[in-house]
């Protein structure tokens, strides 16, 4: 007696492991369930994205930093007149210093 009870309890057990089981697998795979997953993961891929890209960008300044230090481009220009342009000139002195004559476009051979 004591044998068939056992095994008849085994037997129940394992059914409701089964059949929990069974419904949890189903529950997982409704279209609730799917959407809710794959909203998360879609999340959880732009999270990696913005922090690839917030890692690019930093290597890219880090990178640019010591370019210009070893280019020597970090240091501020010098303050002499050779790096300033000069002043801008009037119409009338650029038409009087202008070596040739400009011609009205005509019917030309060239």
């Amino acid at each position: 007696m004591f044998r068939r009870t056992f095994w008849f309890t085994t037997g129940v057990a394992a059914g409701v492991w089964a059949t929990t089981k069974v419904n949890r697998k189903l529950n997982q795979l409704t279209p609730e369930s799917l959407a809710a997953r794959a909203a998360d993961r879609a999340v959880l891929a732009g999270r990696r994205i913005r922090v690839f890209a917030l890692d690019v960008r930093d290597g890219m300044a880090d990178r640019e930093a010591a370019l210009k230090d070893a280019l020597g481009l970090s240091a501020p220009p010098p303050d002499d007149d050779r790096r300033r342009l000069p002043a801008q000139r009037s119409r009338t002195e650029l038409s009087s210093t202008t070596p040739y004559k400009l011609h009205k476009a005509g019917n030309e051979d060239h």
